[in-house]
């Protein structure tokens, strides 16, 4: 596994990119010749398990929306403005 420098990784990303992608080459990257990180190409299967559990996340479940909505009454049970919370933000923002 080649190591890169971190300017050398600055100066030729595109390159080092390339050859991950195109190469499934793996590269240690170091910072004042010390290893910090290490850049490996991506296995589809990992991609799309990754792709399906963050599709997943960002939908949030049943459970999730009624806490939400019981969240929202309990705040709106005990709101004691006259205005809402975007007009107190927008006044705070002013």
């Amino acid at each position: 596994m080649p190591n890169v420098g971190v300017r050398e990784l600055k100066n030729q990303t595109t390159k080092v990119i390339r050859d991950v992608r195109e190469n499934r080459a793996e590269y240690v990257i170091t910072y004042r010749g010390r290893p910090v990180a290490v850049l490996l190409p991506v296995a589809e299967e990992w991609l799309e398990a990754e792709t399906g559990r963050a599709v997943a996340a960002a939908k949030p479940g049943d459970d999730v929306r009624a806490e939400l909505e019981e969240l929202r009454g309990e705040i709106g049970r005990s709101w004691k403005s006259d205005k809402t919370g975007v007009e107190l933000v927008s006044e705070q923002r002013r």
